[in-house]
């Protein structure tokens, strides 16, 4: 109840402070001071809801719905306190509260800045209005109780002295297939427990807990570190509006400057960060799968990158007189960077994507799904409303025409550039909302050209001057640069293989975006410091696409199956399963496997156990980082085998991957699961689900197919005997997660006499990921020119 007072109280000041602000821009000058106060009043409500929510999650008030559903007893201090979080609900308040903190500097800023305050602040305002809409108890409230819509709460999760009560009878009910027997909590069993003096914190003793793929330590991190870019593209859409506003479109180019390219550079951390919790702790061996999600996050970092580029050829131009260059472009960029966040957050939270993404939230209603239409709506109205109404005042009455080898020219392209990757990766990410989907290889396809020419233009764009640049004087810049690339590039060829001629190219126009920027910056680092900010972020750029080149293009994996103390061959390993440790007090177990080659000698632990929030089984990677490489260890499965068994060799397979199996390399492709089947199985009818797999031996592939059969209601699974070797194939189980479990038995054998030991099987998928690390390091140093920039473009702000 506390918590959604603060809330409502909060919603009425923002609604008051927006009212006060829209009235001093219209001319009221005595509002501004009441918009103000409104405004701090918001923020204050804000903080203290968010208190509160953190002090019931650390003190497991479990009569609320959120804490109930999110935490549990048994986590850590700091995991417990990102349960805030956690949720559709928690992250609302995140993204709320983060707002409203970014909101109080914004607000002191524009107060320095002549008549800016009322216009930005009138249209921050309705922002934040509207995600306290979204947190109200009526949609995503994290302060509802939990007896407020019925909820089914598992048996252990109560205090067993209160089962023996008579009237709990009503209120247990069992699973008939799991076994699994719950209490149903509703508004009647709270007035019956209330009755006896039993407050529902006695009743309910623990709770759901945490989804285990967040048990992470990155989950402390990252979303904040997101929702804090989220909210920071809220401002150059504010600060376009108000130029709109206005009708005066110079002065908002320097002052909304810094706001965009700390927002790039928070907002980029972020992704990254993202990017390395997956890479540590999913065990795919990978830190981007073009996850709708994921995608959501970076295309509006990819716009608001662009719009930095033309509102500097705008700034520049604008010494001339007038609005400067681009002005229509940098209005437009601006908008869409906080359009397209709002754009993912409905991916993100409206459950669209539940079947396309690993990340996606749950269907929240529909009522919250028309919400954030509305919202989503409100500021594309908003934004380019006013657009088509100023549009014939933003002339640019440009006097100079520049030439083809001149900056302003690069700027622009490189701003087209990166719009198209956004556009590109934003139809491949709404594809789903149009009932198809996007393999990886469209995004990665599309990409290697347009990096190519990132590169060149990296480069490029420095050495050009403003209006034109003769072709002699860009030759001579760039010889020693092309020289050195030209050298690299032959190295990385000769050294690492690199054979495929786009990722030749890629490399070459790399390494001259490094080298240009690099010598640039070592020219002027006895300087003007504050200068370097561009430079260091172009060369992180050129360093992380180096470490993409690596780490994606030229990753080496191998699936093997480890019996116990007899070492395989891979990457001149000497690679040895040698058991298992019990750890975290019994709830994990780390499975110890060596590497050895020549005098090098290393131990790892990949983590595996079955977890009690969904019974499902998950794995933790093993990762050895290396000065030029990771070693990355995933396991996928254990199992003790009895060699005497008929019936063979059970193995668990995810979408993708591979066994060898007595000379041959079985592969599970991917399902046969149309749609009819999909609609036969939800209606209940009998349904066939096909599992497409390939038998590969002495050059020979062999397709086939097994088959999971429903009939009846009786499940039966089909099995298939190579035609050139002595194996049969037995479909066991299949799961929605895309894992399916054979049996591999060699017919040959089938009748042995020979009684043989069980063996202890551990199957993992190893990886080498060259120069992995510069992806992390180039992300890092790519910020820190950010925020050099950042520094001096704030001085910028105030002439």
């Amino acid at each position: 109840m506390l918590g959604s007072i603060f809330l409502s109280l909060a919603l009425i000041f923002s609604i008051i402070s927006m009212i006060m602000y829209f009235l001093n821009y219209k001319g009221y000058s005595n509002t501004l001071n009441y918009g103000r106060l409104a405004y701090h009043g918001m923020s204050i409500m804000v903080i203290l809801a968010s208190t509160f929510l953190f002090y019931i999650l650390l003190t497991h008030q479990y009569s609320y719905h959120y804490v109930y559903s999110y935490s549990s007893n048994d986590l850590s201090g700091g995991i417990l306190a990102a349960t805030f979080w956690a949720g559709q609900e928690g992250s609302f308040m995140l993204w709320l509260l983060l707002t409203s903190i970014v909101g109080i500097f914004l607000q002191s800023y524009t107060s320095k800045r002549g008549d800016l305050e009322p216009r930005v602040m009138a249209v921050y305002t309705l922002a934040t209005t509207f995600l306290l809409v979204m947190v109200t108890p009526w949609f995503k409230s994290p302060f509802n109780f939990i007896w407020a819509e019925p909820i089914y709460i598992t048996i252990k999760d109560i205090n067993p002295s209160f089962l023996n009560q008579s009237f709990i009878q009503s209120f247990l009910f069992s699973d008939g297939q799991s076994g699994q027997e719950y209490v149903k909590m509703t508004s009647q069993l709270y007035s019956l427990l209330s009755s006896m003096g039993i407050s529902v914190n006695q009743f309910i003793i623990d709770g759901r807990g945490l989804n285990p793929q967040l048990l992470n330590f990155w989950m402390q991190i990252h979303p904040p570190i997101l929702f804090t870019g989220f909210s920071m593209s809220t401002v150059p859409f504010a600060f376009a509006v108000a130029a709109l506003m206005k009708n005066d479109y110079k002065d908002w180019v320097r002052q909304s400057l810094p706001w965009v390219l700390a927002g790039a550079g928070i907002l980029g951390l972020g992704i990254m960060l993202g990017g390395y919790w997956a890479y540590e702790m999913l065990g795919w061996g990978g830190y981007w799968a073009w996850d709708p999600v994921e995608n959501s996050s970076l295309i509006p970092w990819l716009v608001g990158v662009a719009s930095i580029h033309t509102l500097l050829v705008q700034k520049k131009s604008q010494s001339k007189g007038g609005i400067g260059k681009f002005a229509k472009t940098n209005l437009i960029l601006c908008l869409l960077t906080y359009v397209l966040v709002l754009y993912s957050t409905f991916l993100t939270r409206s459950g669209v994507l539940g079947d396309a993404s690993v990340h996606s939230f749950v269907d929240p209603g529909m009522i919250v799904y028309l919400f954030l239409v509305v919202f989503i709506g409100t500021f594309i109205v908003l934004g380019f409303g006013m657009l088509a109404y100023r549009w014939k005042y933003l002339s640019e009455n440009s006097v100079e025409e520049e030439g083809l080898l001149s900056r302003e020219l690069a700027l622009f392209t490189a701003a087209i550039v990166l719009s198209t990757s956004a556009l590109i990766v934003l139809v491949g990410t709404s594809a789903p909302l149009f009932g198809s989907s996007v393999d990886t290889f469209f995004y990665d396809e599309m990409h290697i050209p347009i990096a190519i020419i990132i590169g060149i233009l990296n480069g490029l764009s420095l050495l050009l001057k403003w209006k034109n640049t003769k072709g002699s004087e860009i030759i001579k810049k760039s010889t020693f640069s092309i020289a050195l690339s030209i050298v690299f590039t032959a190295l990385a060829v000769v050294l690492g293989k690199i054979y495929n001629p786009m990722m030749i190219l890629l490399t070459l126009s790399t390494a001259f975006a490094m080298f240009v920027n690099l010598d640039i910056a070592i020219k002027i680092i006895r300087g003007n410091k504050k200068m370097l900010g561009a430079y260091i972020a172009h060369i992180g750029i050129a360093i992380f696409i180096l470490g993409v080149i690596g780490s994606a293009a030229y990753s080496k994996k191998i699936d093997l199956n480890l019996v116990k103390n007899k070492p395989q061959d891979a990457f001149g390993y000497h690679v040895t399963f040698t058991g298992y440790n019990p750890i975290e007090n019994g709830s994990k177990y780390a499975f110890k496997v060596e590497l050895k080659k020549d005098d090098e000698h290393i131990k790892v632990a990949p983590v595996m156990y079955i977890s009690e929030y969904n019974n499902g089984l998950m794995r933790e990677p093993a990762i050895i980082t290396m000065l030029t490489k990771d070693i990355y260890v995933s396991p996928l499965g254990y199992d003790e085998e009895d060699p005497n068994q008929a019936n063979g060799k059970t193995i668990k397979l995810n979408k993708g991957a591979s066994i060898d199996y007595n000379g041959v390399k079985l592969t599970f492709l991917d399902f046969n699961f149309p749609p009819e089947v999909r609609a036969a199985m939800m209606a209940g009818k009998d349904f066939k689900i096909g599992v497409k797999m390939t038998a590969e031996s002495e050059g020979k592939i062999e397709n086939f197919d097994l088959t999971l059969i429903n009939k009846s209601g009786e499940r039966t699974f089909t099995d298939y005997k190579l035609s050139n070797n002595p194996v049969k194939v037995t479909l066991k189980n299949l799961n929605a997660s895309g894992e399916v479990e054979i049996i591999l038995a060699d017919t040959d054998n089938q009748n042995q006499s020979t009684v043989m030991e069980k063996q202890e099987v551990l199957s993992i998928s190893a990886s080498i990921k060259p120069f992995i690390s510069l992806v992390w390091s180039g992300v890092l140093v790519m910020v820190f020119g950010f925020f050099i920039s950042v520094a001096r473009r704030l001085k910028d702000s105030l002439l």
